[in-house]
């Protein structure tokens, strides 16, 4: 089997039983969960073989490459997952359809003026920091409520949820927890505003994914689960 041209030794054979695991434990769980395949570091070769799997959802980290291999991807929807800079959502933003990393105030605001320049309704998250780390960004689940309700006010953005990256090696409670919150903000936001559509938990990647998914998450990110493991750059 070939193998590809990045920093693993992943091959074709490899990304297709990765991703028909991954789909046979959410078949089990019962529940439709979206599977976001993410591509920090990932050749567009590879990437283009996870669409022709079935993979439907791209999640980018990093903008630079994003923009670097996004002419070679098939049709895929793409939404943008790391933390991003003000400066650089210019770049971005009527490239992706959902920007999932929103933590602060000024981002948003940046994130609204951009879109109305385009003349489009950007669909974001708010990141939650659950875990409350200092070494992540993120939103507290106790000023959650106040900054979403602000955020919403903001014309040319649709809140549409909460993303979230849970401590490693944490109890379930924590997913519990952020689960909680979702509902809770789910029941405010439609209070707050006809026609929401505050749907979207973004919650688990490769090691914990099938956590995430019992405690409601609607995406979960695979890249090593997808791809295998990569030295990041």
């Amino acid at each position: 089997m070939e193998k590809l041209s990045d920093n693993t030794q992943t091959t074709f054979e490899d990304i297709r039983r990765n991703y028909l695991g991954i789909c046979e434990n959410i078949a089990r769980s019962g529940r439709e969960v979206r599977i976001m395949a993410v591509t920090k570091t990932v050749s567009f070769e590879r990437i283009n073989y996870a669409l022709d799997l079935g993979v439907s959802l791209l999640g980018e980290n990093r903008v630079q490459e994003y923009l670097d291999k996004r002419e070679n991807y098939k049709p895929a929807e793409v939404h943008f997952i790391g933390g991003l800079q003000t400066n650089k959502v210019k770049y971005i933003i009527d490239k992706v359809s959902m920007i999932h990393s929103v933590d602060s105030m000024r981002l948003a605001e940046e994130i609204n003026r951009r879109a109305a320049q385009h003349g489009i309704i950007m669909d974001i998250l708010t990141e939650i920091n659950i875990g409350e780390e200092q070494t992540k960004g993120g939103i507290t689940a106790d000023s959650a409520g106040e900054f979403c309700a602000e955020v919403d006010e903001l014309p040319n953005i649709r809140l549409r949820g909460l993303m979230t990256i849970p401590p490693a090696g944490c109890s379930e409670s924590v997913f519990a927890k952020m689960q909680e919150l979702f509902e809770h903000l789910k029941v405010e936001n439609a209070h707050n505003r006809e026609n929401a559509m505050f749907d979207t938990l973004s919650m688990g990647m490769s090691g914990d994914y099938e956590t995430a998914i019992k405690y409601g998450a609607t995406i979960v990110r695979i890249g090593s689960g997808l791809f295998g493991y990569r030295k990041y750059l």
